[in-house]
């Protein structure tokens, strides 16, 4: 069994943050995680020196590679360490072809370069950012077998999946001086020879590939230190100030986006902050609602009803007068290009939006087939061949007619500047019509959405969040939900007429964008299991059910001490089964001292964390191992007994749990 790590940054490139490599830490980093082999694979770079530097200095095999910006999507690259001219060569075209952060090759380019990459081990980002795009991946065919993911879960997940590539997990980290920590993620195979085509060959086979040394892919290394982990659910326990949350914040600094719900940290007492943080939780389905709603806001929001008007009166006051003209027209006034109209230009939006989403049926490979059923891609090409020559004749022609506008109107502006005679001032009898419809259905649109309704129903483990339009009642209303010391009192005077009220809140100083919110509210009412008003201790219940719920969007979670503000009856009904749930998806730690979580929720792993103190000195002592085992390990091989264990930190000892057996629950049997 072989413990790799083959993306390592030792130079700093144009696509990296800025860093100072130490070999020093490099050599701690190996010798401290026991690993076998590494590559070093810098940014679109390969430096030969310090790569034959790192060589004398390690004492276990090192591969030179390079990672590549390929297509927007990074490729890691590696050799054998038997060719590094031809190799260092070959990385400075890359190097040359990539001068900047957003620059990248392409696959044509990468071959010219690489014309056998069945000499190297290719290993794209796979479901990690910025992956290789799958039309990439297509390209490289065959000589990709294995993938870089970021997480457990996403190993776990690549490992079942038979069209999925060998996951590959790796620290992409780059080595400085003073590192507080070392990465733990690596990837342990089952193979004998360090070579490349010996790796290669195992990553052909997922059941050769594993995430810890012994216990395959059920268990990782949490901490640099070894304190080994379930990929399912661990529980951590220990007296008071053991090390416990200090345990668990090491492993958390550990990885990325974690959930870590701190103790203490859900309790919520205060209604008003309660309903503030459903709101902001559920500001989506807020935004959703009112898409649409923003986009008519903002159209209307540029039709201007008092400039039509003016405009309507200027044109028939000019229109009367020179009706009473006609008998003394001048020379100028009688030339038909004197109160000649412009030309209406073709709106080409809808065209263009046809043409778009013709190419997007084209281009989609995600759900080909269905578009096949319906149509082919002959008849899709013919018919976005068809639109743009539309659309090219309808501007050529909108060009012509802008051509003449301007002719027209230079030609006017010099015929009036001559002439005794009045004009007839222009106005658009269309657009000033489609305006006043538009307002008419606005305010129609407006009434509509402030019609109280439950627009979102969410359940929550026994809870219920439901979101309401409703209207508002006060200027200040509105003001709390600027978040500013804006007045909107003037606004809200018009706030029953929906054009009127938009025009006011032209006169706020809040921005165009901002007008939607302001006329409708979405109240969130978050109920219990019985449609009631949830109460403070609820609330708080509420706030843990819905966190862990939301685990699932990260790739670990951490709860510590739930027991502190929660009791056990909902532990036990609610929380544990959640809990259990949750970590057959991703690793799950819990801190507890209480047995209603510690011995009821049957976790996968045990964790005991010990502080001893010798001479003014604090150390934190680890011991792990199933909670069936009678004795747990530390790293270093001490062991303690595990009955002494749960008993002190979940019963308060064994007398303890004697005496309230037979004092306090004997007594109260029939």
């Amino acid at each position: 069994m072989k413990k790799i790590d083959f993306h390592i940054h030792t130079v700093q490139s144009v696509s990296d943050r800025h860093f100072e490599f130490d070999i020093e830490s490099l050599q701690e980093y190996v010798n401290l995680l026991k690993i076998d082999c590494i590559a070093i694979t810098n940014h679109n770079l390969f430096d030969k020196n310090q790569f034959e530097e790192i060589c004398r200095k390690l004492e276990i095999k090192v591969f030179p590679g390079i990672e590549i910006d390929l297509e927007g999507g990074h490729l890691l690259l590696i050799s054998e360490n038997d060719i590094l001219d031809d190799f260092a060569l070959k990385c400075q075209k890359v190097k040359d072809l990539i001068p900047t952060k957003d620059d990248s090759i392409n696959y044509e380019q990468l071959i010219d370069i690489f014309p056998n990459l069945k000499d190297y081990l290719l290993i794209p980002h796979y479901d990690k950012k910025p992956n290789i795009k799958p039309i990439t991946l297509e390209k490289l065919g065959d000589n990709i077998i294995a993938g870089e993911v970021t997480s457990l879960r996403k190993f776990k997940t690549c490992i079942k999946e038979v069209d999925k590539l060998t996951p590959l997990i790796f620290s992409d980290c780059r080595f400085v001086k003073n590192m507080p920590s070392y990465p733990t993620r690596q990837t342990y195979l089952d193979v004998e020879d360090t070579t490349l085509n010996a790796i290669k060959g195992c990553l052909y086979d997922k059941t050769k590939v594993f995430l810890s040394k012994e216990d395959g892919n059920d268990f990782f290394q949490a901490t640099d230190d070894g304190i080994m982990l379930s990929t399912s659910l661990n529980v951590i326990v220990g007296g008071r100030s053991s090390g416990k949350t200090y345990t668990l914040d090491k492993i958390c600094k550990n990885f990325d986006n974690v959930k870590y719900l701190r103790q203490f940290s859900l309790l919520q007492n205060d209604k008003e902050n309660f309903k503030k943080l459903v709101t902001t939780r559920h500001s989506l389905v807020t935004e959703n609602y009112l898409k649409e709603f923003k986009d008519v806001v903002l159209d209307v929001n540029e039709i201007d009803l008092k400039f039509n008007e003016i405009s309507l009166d200027k044109y028939l006051s000019s229109l009367k007068k020179y009706a009473s003209e006609t008998n003394s027209l001048d020379t100028f006034s009688k030339c038909k290009l004197y109160n000649e109209t412009k030309f209406t230009l073709d709106n080409l939006e809808n065209l263009k939006k046809l043409i778009s989403a013709t190419e997007t049926l084209l281009e989609t490979n995600e759900y080909k087939d269905i578009v096949n059923k319906h149509t082919t891609d002959i008849s899709l090409k013919n018919l976005a061949v068809e639109l743009i020559q539309k659309y090219n004749e309808l501007y050529e022609q909108n060009l012509k007619k802008d051509w003449t506008n301007n002719l027209i109107e230079s030609i006017k502006d010099s015929l009036k500047f001559r002439s005794t005679t009045t004009s007839i001032e222009e106005v658009d009898f269309s657009k000033i019509q489609s305006e006043k419809i538009k307002v008419q259905k606005f305010i129609q649109l407006v009434k509509n959405v402030q019609s109280e309704k439950v627009i979102d129903s969410k359940e929550i483990r026994g809870f219920k969040v439901l979101a309401k339009t409703k209207k508002y009642t006060g200027a200040g209303q509105l003001k709390k939900k600027s978040k500013t010391t804006f007045g909107f009192s003037d606004a809200f005077n018009n706030y029953e007429n929906p054009y009127k009220f938009l025009i006011s809140l032209q006169n706020v100083g809040i921005a165009e964008t901002e007008f939607y919110k302001y006329f409708v509210d979405i109240d969130y009412r978050t109920l219990n299991k019985h449609g009631y008003e949830v109460s403070g201790g609820e609330r708080s219940e509420f706030n843990l059910l819905h966190e862990i719920s939301d685990a699932l969007k990260h790739d670990l979670l951490l709860i510590d001490e739930p027991e502190s503000s929660f009791d056990n009856i909902f532990l036990k009904t609610e929380v544990n089964e959640l809990i259990k749930e949750i970590s057959k998806e991703i690793p799950v730690i819990v801190v507890t001292h209480n047995s209603t979580i510690g011995a009821s929720i049957n976790p996968n792993h045990l964790v005991f964390t010990q502080k001893i103190v010798n001479a003014g000195n604090v150390d934190y002592k680890v011991f792990f191992g199933h909670p069936t085992s009678k004795i747990l390990k530390s790293v270093n091989g001490e062991t303690i007994k595990n009955l002494d264990v749960l008993l002190n930190c979940l019963e308060a000892g064994e007398d303890a749990y004697n005496q309230r057996n037979i004092t306090n629950y004997e007594i109260l049997k029939d």
